[in-house]
């Protein structure tokens, strides 16, 4: 492969037109948008006329006139046709941390309305991300639950009469695996246990099907590859059955705020879940988030005409698959290793590298020269590759760099390996 047969996949992707929706720095090829997504260039002015006409003009009126009100649910049906959600099961709002708690303590509420007292723990990934990991952990101490870690090859042996709630991230951040969520939602179904997914990785880079797979609950981020900007908004889905049992039996998320009450505006000094997936919101919507979320969720709903998601993964296997090869020819014999599966079907849109020695500050030499990818502790070098605007000539020049770092060994220069607050 060389960088003129990159140059004509360029010319011959049928989704090149949509990297003209973003703002792109000269001179920089960006692979963290599994971390960050990239502006799109629509939102400073859709963001703009928020604040000056919506907020500055029309003021608290704008709560109507401008559908404030509205913006979680349409936000959320947004997504959902991201997700395999029909809408109305999908809602934007708060943190992912947040929404995990929403979702996971309602999904214990149901595991003990069950009333099977064996019936008591939640199983997830050890390497799952950590905000996960604690909020399980706080759940399970408050409602006296166990948290169980376990490793990928384990999975499949908790299936058993104890396990309440399994709790996974669909693609893992640390190595790009992807998960098989309908079989292993069916599995836990079959054992009588609950699934619950984190789509942090996985909304807007690789086909999910949430009701196809027959999933319990999910949540998901919106900054990543739905690109709404730094601690934009999360979302959270919840199957239909799980909404109407909660009607059914009266049951609440944990998180009761006024606005999941059934009427918000009627001010009553008592609690009334709205019906369906409003009744997982809480707080006022934060409105310029959400607005600056919508832009970024158009951004790859702009695929749809194009083959949508199904695209867009062919698109995202077809870079990983090229950076993964690239690396393995040009930088063969400097200590890199491939964590990220080189099978398909249980790969995301990111391929992480390990390196004993020298990872970090690696990432920060290839940052140094316009190369932009990030660093997890301990030893991995992570990539990301988002269809909707990386070019498989950018993954040619990654490599490039990534060659000339180790070859060079400028990796070593002091600078590079002092490490800042946020790695």
């Amino acid at each position: 492969m060389t960088r003129q047969n990159a140059q004509a996949l360029d010319a011959r992707d049928p989704l090149a037109s949509l990297r003209a929706q973003f703002t792109l720095p000269e001179g920089v090829i960006y692979l963290d948008g599994n971390s960050l997504g990239v502006l799109p260039a629509a939102a400073p002015a859709r963001v703009a006329q928020a604040v000056q006409q919506e907020w500055g003009e029309g003021l608290i009126r704008s709560w109507n006139t401008a559908n404030w009100v509205n913006l979680p649910q349409r936000v959320g049906d947004k997504i959902g046709r991201l997700i395999g959600a029909p809408p109305g099961q999908t809602l934007a709002g708060d943190s992912t941390s947040v929404n995990l708690y929403k979702v996971l303590a309602a999904a214990l509420l149901l595991v003990k309305q069950q009333g099977d007292p064996a019936r008591r723990v939640i199983v997830s990934e050890r390497s799952n991300f950590p905000t996960d990991l604690y909020i399980a952990e706080g759940l399970a101490r408050q409602h006296g639950f166990e948290l169980k870690l376990v490793e990928p090859e384990q999975i499949a042996a908790q299936f058993g009469p104890s396990l309440a709630v399994l709790m996974l991230t669909h693609v893992n951040y640390r190595t790009g695996r992807m998960h098989d969520m309908a079989a292993i939602t069916r599995a836990a179904h079959g054992c009588g246990a609950l699934a619950l997914w984190d789509l942090a990785h996985s909304a807007g880079a690789v086909p999910v099907d949430l009701n196809g797979a027959d999933a319990d609950f999910a949540v998901g981020c919106g900054y990543k590859y739905l690109n709404g900007g730094p601690g934009a908004p999360a979302f959270l889905w919840v199957h239909p059955r799980h909404l109407e049992r909660m009607e059914r039996e009266d049951l609440w998320q944990p998180l009761s705020g006024w606005f999941g009450h059934a009427a918000p505006f009627e001010f009553s000094p008592h609690y009334r879940p709205a019906s369906g997936i409003a009744r997982f919101a809480c707080g006022t919507p934060p409105v310029l988030g959400l607005t600056a979320l919508e832009t970024g969720v158009d951004t790859a709903l702009a695929a749809e005409p194009l083959g949508g998601m199904a695209a867009l993964r062919r698109k995202s296997l077809a870079l990983t698959s090229l950076f993964i090869t690239l690396v393995e020819a040009r930088c063969a014999g400097h200590g890199l290793t491939v964590i990220t599966p080189r099978t398909e079907g249980e790969r995301g849109s990111q391929v992480n590298l390990a390196r004993s020695e020298g990872a970090y500050a690696i990432v920060q030499a290839l940052i140094a020269r316009g190369v932009i990818g990030d660093f997890r502790a301990p030893d991995v070098l992570r990539f990301g590759f988002t269809p909707l605007y990386t070019s498989f000539t950018e993954v040619w020049d990654a490599v490039e760099h990534l060659r000339q770092v180790l070859e060079s060994g400028e990796w070593r220069q002091a600078r590079f390996n002092q490490k800042a607050a946020v790695t």
